[in-house]
């Protein structure tokens, strides 16, 4: 029972402290905007709606700021506008809010909307909402973002009535709407048609379709929609139509069509993205009149337009009825003339015609239809003249009964309306113009004009060449259009046409000698009656015949520069016909004509195969003006140029007429030359140089190089200039500008060179190449122009170095310092020269960056040299020679960077000093004092040899030899080890210290101090140790000199063996247990003599009558296990700590009683002699009785003790758990915006523990 508690009591705590760890791993603040992209048209408005929620104040009004970043550049964030900073936009965002073009409204305490009244392109990109946290501790989510795309509007809507329209109250109306959008997005249309009233402030809705295609009509107008006398019918993909069966007069008003574009937003939310309206159309609905009760109940009307008229015309009849509901009741309509019926429309708008009328329905003479709910209208056309006579309009009311048939109700007769028909006479007239002239070749055009007419004319066109000879047909129209051209006049260009509805006229094009005589229209008019009239006209027609009147003519010689353009002039005068021209050359007077281009007489051109290659074309300014154009003459072009016209007359013949001129081409090189000067050809770095390239000639489209010789090599490019202006850079365009001047006569290429440099100095050229036929010709170069660039005036200057004088041994510093300078920006190089045997030697040289370039090599460890501020330069010598006496000389140059970036040398200074060194004397001792050293076998020994007195310096060098007499051998003075004065380590050749040897460190802590440590001591490493030091330095000749020795005192040292110290505990213990219970032996071990020590364990039995002691278990030292009770029991042997043993009986039995008790023996490693066994201890003893029944008091008091440990150790746990829930929960309060992304790593930063040092 009590093991069943404690378990459920643990499960408890364990499951709400998980429950609350969980709960503080939630973020507690959550911010949201719309999740994007959205897509916005571009000048429409954007909205953008940001909520938080998880702060501790819920009613508190938040603080929001809204950013974003364009995808030009995603990293640079830019702050647009924020709830509670007025001046927190950048400036491009900062107008527009104070314009209230961006604005942020709040919505709730937790939720602001983000508006922009009119979106630029440059409002695209992503855009960021943060919530101001005041609370301190952050806690979740600060901020949200989301995508913004601006597209253009491609929504189009119109209409297609925008005129005033006037109906009558029951009249149809029908309206379009063309709507429509180009956008590459997934966007729905919805459209909707308004009725605006005169005095309402709002439209209303009459029907609209939705993006889903749903119909829905307005408010006010669900009775006809849902009696279908309203509609909104689609028509393609565009076309939107709204039907109105009958207006009222409340329909009176403006009315217009709308269109929205929707789109999905990734919410699923649709969105309007752009409105637009199409054009107002007005409309006014004209009310029906009410009828008084006095008058009659049905009022019929006839009228005739016109009453009076003339056989062929039309005649329309219209019946009006006037009553009341007249949109709602049926009625039969007919007309009757005398007492014959004509036509009747039935209730339901059929059309019935009597049978002697039936003829003229099928022809299209008798029409009738229904025009309006009152309305009805018969036409008759052509009219005839039995057609006149009274006519009446009867009109019967119709009842629709209950099995959909009507009931004919009682006849009402309008009043008789009288029409007159009048019969037409023949009064066709035909006519023409009088005797004609036309040109052999020409075009023949006879107009026939006809009047009176009164039917379908047709007309036939005739021809005889004498008075005598019958006509023959030439060409014929039919009343409906229809040409026939005459068998003999199939062959040629012949038409007639009809300009005017009674003009005809004949066209024959290229007419002969044999086409004259005399020509007739004649001209058949069928009346609607059936009847024919006919007329003819006729004129004389002459055709003269043509004589060559052409003349040609050219201007006179031509002189044109070579790469120039040719341009060649024909005039043709007398021309009767089609020309074509081709224009001609040959070089010299005696050669042929050879063909360069012609122009036929459709205007097309051909160019010689000798000039496709060329810019030749023939232009025709004026109908008979030819020019020939030549571009990029050459030489060659030179020569006669000849024009040669053929006129082809009409008839066939042909005229032919030239005209030549002589061209004469200049060579460019004897109109152009090329100089080259400047105002000064001696500059200082840094000045600017103007060279002026002058071209003196006609302007032609040149190409000019600038080229540099610098000393002997070739010249060096520095620009070209196309013709097309183009410039070409061979050199750093950084340095140069180019300006050109143009002149009258020549024109001037300035070449300005911006700071110029020794790189500048050379000899100038200018090169001019013209382009002539695609090929650049070259001038003749310009003159040489040398430019010589000097140096500045140098200001630098060192000053003097006083003589030295020092010890051997010490370290010596020479300085040179710069006392004035040329420039802020100079750099200096140093050459440090020491003067030896009559001759100046260096010793280190560095360059203006401060690089050494020079140095000598056995000199390297001991010479340096430093740079401080002024600037001053220090050569240090350090532990300074006899051989470092002399003259030493310090070579500053000072270097300037030229406009080019480049470095120069402006002047060179030099300042000496004389350097003396002394010697000092030599007394060097070592410390005397013996020492007594004693250490255990295996520790470290630290032996120390030093210098009390003596030279020092560092160009002082020591020698330490370690010298060893042994206690116990015949080694009296054996060398251990040697560090020679160059830092070389050797030891001595002896086998009998070899091992020794081995183990040896040498140190040097400092200058005076020598350090010999013996690793792991052994016993046989005992002894007497003593040191010996020689002092060397160089010579002058850089030898070696041995200057003292002397030797320390002696250090006798003695190395022990470890001490027993080993302790087992000793408590005696007396147990009673009960049959089949486990119980343990321990075996501490309390101390050791050392801490490489090994044990070896065994366990002793003893039985109650016995006196033997029997081993029952052994661990040996290397952890060997070996049961020896040799009988069936169950041990298991345990080693938690290095000094703790334990043996454990499983099960044990009566006959396991007895006096048990543990050996250990202390092993430990001889550095000489391997594994000795050091001690031996015995552990107390334990009395155990195994009890046969029952439960002992130590069974229960075992049981009690360990209930009571777990319940201990659950209450540790339970705390141990709240104590990090609490620590957890804290430290995450306390992070910045991001820490929801680590609950340890980030949030709670461990601590190293404090070292000792600190």
């Amino acid at each position: 029972m009590m093991s069943c508690f404690l378990l459920s009591v643990w499960r408890s705590s364990l499951i709400l402290c998980l429950g609350q760890l969980l709960r503080c791993g939630e973020a507690r603040v959550k911010t949201e905007v719309q999740a994007g992209p959205l897509y916005r048209v571009l000048g429409a408005p954007l909205y953008i709606t940001c909520s938080v929620s998880g702060f501790r104040s819920e009613n508190t009004d938040k603080h929001f700021e809204f950013r974003m970043t364009k995808p030009s550049n995603p990293n640079f964030e830019i702050q647009i506008i924020s709830s509670h900073e007025d001046t927190f936009g950048y400036s491009s965002h900062l107008t527009r809010v104070r314009k209230n073009e961006i604005t942020l409204k709040r919505l709730s305490p937790n939720s602001v909307r983000f508006e922009i009244k009119s979106l630029q392109k440059t409002d695209e990109g992503e855009y960021e909402c943060t919530a101001v946290n005041l609370e301190g501790a952050y806690d979740g989510e600060y901020s949200d973002k989301t995508v913004v795309k601006v597209i253009e509007d491609s929504l189009s809507v119109s209409s297609s009535a925008s005129t005033p329209l006037s109906l009558n109250e029951g009249e149809a109306l029908t309206l379009t709407c063309l709507a429509s959008s180009s956008t590459s997005q997934h966007t729905h249309l919805s459209v909707a048609w308004y009725l605006h009233k005169d005095g309402q402030e709002d439209a209303q809705p009459i029907i609209s379709l939705n993006r889903d295609f749903t119909l829905s009509p307005g408010q006010g107008f669900e009775r006809r929609y849902q009696a279908g006398l309203i509609r909104l019918d689609k028509w393609g993909e565009a076309s939107y139509s709204l039907k109105m069966a009958e207006v009222e007069p409340s329909d009176q008003g403006r009315i217009y069509c709308q269109a929205q574009e929707w789109i999905q937003d990734p919410d699923g939310s649709w969105y309007i993205i752009i409105q637009k309206n199409a054009e107002e159309m007005t409309l006014t609905v004209k009310a029906t009149e009410v009828v008084e009760p006095s008058s009659p109940s049905l009022a019929v009307e006839i009228s005739a337009q016109p009453a009076a008229l003339q056989e062929g015309q039309e005649l329309m009849l219209s019946c009006n009825i006037n009553t009341q509901d007249v949109e709602k009741r049926f009625f039969s309509v007919a007309w009757l003339k005398g007492s014959v019926e004509l036509a009747r429309i039935g209730p339901t708008g059929v059309l019935t015609v009597a049978p002697e009328y039936s003829v003229r329905q099928k022809n299209g003479e008798l029409r009738a239809a229904r025009t309006g709910n009152r309305d009805y209208r018969l036409i008759l056309k052509p009219v005839r003249t039995e057609d006149q006579g009274e006519y009446i309009c009867t009109v019967w009311p119709q009842e629709r009964g209950q099995d959909d048939t009507f009931i004919e109700g009682e006849p009402k007769d309008s009043s008789p309306q009288r029409v007159s028909v009048s019969a037409t006479e023949n009064r066709l007239t035909v006519k023409m113009q009088q005797a004609v002239n036309v040109a052999e070749g020409g075009g023949l055009h006879l107009s026939c004009k006809v009047d009176g007419v009164q039917g379908q004319l047709s007309v036939t066109w005739q021809h005889k060449s004498t008075p005598t000879a019958p006509f023959t047909e030439i060409i014929s129209i039919s009343q409906e259009g229809v040409t026939e051209i005459a068998e003999e006049f199939v062959s040629r260009k012949v038409k007639v046409m009809r300009p005017a509805t009674h003009n005809f006229t004949l066209a024959l094009d290229e007419v002969t000698l044999s086409d004259s005589g005399v020509y007739q229209c004649a001209v058949s008019e069928r009346k609607p009656n059936g009847k024919t009239h006919n007329q003819a006209q006729t004129t004389t027609v002459t055709v003269t015949s043509i004589e060559n009147r052409l003349t040609v003519k050219m201007q006179q010689a031509v002189n044109v520069t070579e790469g120039g353009g040719l341009h060649l002039f024909c005039k043709v005068d007398g021309v009767q016909g089609q020309l074509s021209v081709t224009w001609q050359h040959k070089s010299t007077p005696t050669a042929p004509f050879t063909e360069i281009i012609s122009i036929n007489e459709e205007g097309v051109t051909e160019i010689a195969e000798e000039f496709v290659s060329r810019k030749v074309k023939v232009m025709r300014p004026a109908t008979h003006n030819f020019t020939l154009v030549l571009d990029e003459v050459t030489l060659s072009d030179s020569g006669v140029y000849r024009c040669a016209v053929s006129e082809r007359i009409t008839n066939g013949k042909t005229h032919t007429q030239t005209q030549t001129t002589t061209v004469t081409v200049i060579s460019i090189d004897t109109l152009m030359g090329v100089s080259l000067s400047s105002r000064k050809t001696r500059v200082t770095v840094g000045e600017k140089l103007e060279l002026m390239c002058r071209v003196k000639g006609p302007h032609m489209p040149v190409t000019v190089t600038w080229s540099v010789q610098r000393e002997a090599k070739t010249p060096d490019t520095i620009l070209t200039l196309s013709p097309d202006g183009t410039i070409s850079w061979s050199a750093d365009q950084n340095h140069y500008q180019l300006r050109v001047e143009s002149r009258k006569t020549e024109v001037m290429y300035y070449l300005l060179v911006i700071g110029t440099s020794h790189r500048e100095g050379g000899s100038y050229q200018c090169n001019v190449s013209v382009l002539l036929k695609n090929v650049h010709k070259e001038l003749k170069a310009s003159n040489q122009l040398s430019v010589i660039v000097i140096n500045r005036v140098s200001r630098l200057d060192v000053s003097p170095i006083p003589a030295l004088t020092t010890n051997m041994n010490t370290d010596i510093t020479i300085t040179c310092s710069i006392i004035t300078k040329t420039s802020e920006s100079s750099l200096y190089s140093i050459t440090w020269l020491h003067e030896e045997n009559a001759g100046n030697k260096t010793i280190v040289s560095l360059d203006r960056n401060s690089i050494v370039t020079e140095s000598q090599v056995d000199l390297r460890q001991r010479i340096s040299m430093r740079r401080s501020k002024g600037p001053t330069f220090e050569l240090i010598i350090r532990q300074a020679r006899i051989s470092d006496k002399g003259l030493y000389t310090c070579k500053v140059g000072e270097w300037l960077q030229d406009p080019r970036g480049e470095w120069y040398l402006l002047s060179t200074v030099s300042k000496s000093t004389v350097l003396t060194i002394t010697e000092p004397a030599n007394d060097l001792r070592l410390d005397k004092k013996e020492q007594q050293l004693t250490a255990k076998e295996g520790e470290e020994v630290k032996l120390n040899c030093s210098i009390t007195s003596g030279a020092s310096g560092s160009s002082v060098f020591y020698r330490v030899i370690w010298h060893y007499a042994a206690h116990s051998s015949s080694l009296k003075k054996a060398s251990l080890v040697e560090l020679d004065h160059t830092g070389l380590v050797s030891y001595p050749e002896n086998k009998d210290i070899r091992g020794l040897q081995e183990r040896l460190r040498l140190s040097r802590p400092t200058q005076k101090s020598f350090y010999l440590s013996i690793q792991k001591a052994h016993e046989e490493d005992s002894g007497t140790y003593w040191c010996q030091v020689d002092q060397y330095q160089l010579d002058n000749e850089a030898h070696w000199q041995l200057k003292a020795s002397d030797s320390g005192g002696a250090i006798k040292v003695s190395v022990k063996v470890t001490e027993n110290n080993l302790s087992v505990s000793k408590k005696d213990t007396a147990m009673n247990i009960s049959r089949n219970q486990d119980f343990t032996f321990p075996c501490n071990i309390n101390k050791q003599s050392s801490n490489e020590s090994k044990f070896q364990v065994t366990w002793f039995w003893q039985k109650e009558i016995e006196t033997k002691q029997r081993p029952i278990f052994t661990v040996y030292r290397n952890s060997t296990l070996e049961d020896r009770f040799g009988e069936n029991v169950r041990l298991r042997y345990d080693h938690p700590d290095p000094s703790q043993f334990s043996l454990t009986f499983l099960n044990p039995g009566p006959d396991n009683s007895g006096l048990y008790f543990c050996e250990v023996e202390e092993w430990l490693p001889s550095l000489s002699r391997g594994w000795r066994k050091v001690a031996v201890e015995k552990s107390g003893h334990f009395n155990v009785s195994v009890l046969t029944e029952g439960d002992a008091n130590a069974v229960s008091e075992c049981n009690t003790t360990t209930y009571t440990i777990v319940i201990a150790v659950l209450i540790i746990m339970v705390v141990v758990i709240l104590l990090l829930m609490f620590k957890v929960c804290r430290s995450k309060g306390s992070q910045g915006k991001n820490s929801s992304s680590s609950l340890w790593a980030e949030s709670v930063p461990m601590n190293n523990k404090p070292s000792g040092d600190d």
